[in-house]
This record gives structure tokens, C-alpha cells and sequence, in this order.
């Protein structure tokens, strides 16, 4: 199996980070998702653009109280 990381062979059995080759790999994909670089295709709208089609707005100064 290759490490979806480095593309290294790494290791199926007695390896505790796989499918990565080692710690160092894992933690490098970790941090993708943290930093957002990866993501999750979806066919719903995100919040901002969902609030604007309707004509309602996202942003506190626009709201009469």
C-alpha cells in the first residue's frame, strides 16, 4: 500500500499509522484538514450564499432592533 502522503510503500501489518508510512506523514494530512486544504465535495449552498438568494442578510448591522 502507498502512503497517501509521500507515496512510500508503507506497511499494512503492525503499522500504527497507517495507511501513512509513519507519525511524521500523519500528522502532515492532519494538518491539511485542519488548515482546510482538503474538502468534501457537497451540492449544498454555504450559509452566506443560502441567506442572500432568500434577501436576508448575514451581517449584524443590517438587523433593525
Amino acid at each position: 500500500m502507498k502512503c497517501p502522503t509521500c507515496n512510500k510503500e508503507a506497511e499494512i501489518i503492525g503499522n500504527l499509522f497507517r495507511p501513512f508510512c509513519s507519525e511524521r506523514c500523519k500528522t502532515i494530512d492532519l494538518g491539511k484538514w485542519a488548515a482546510e486544504e482538503y474538502r468534501v465535495p457537497s451540492k449544498e449552498k454555504p450559509p452566506e450564499e443560502f441567506h442572500r438568494s432568500n434577501g436576508h442578510s448575514t451581517h449584524h448591522e443590517d438587523i433593525e432592533d
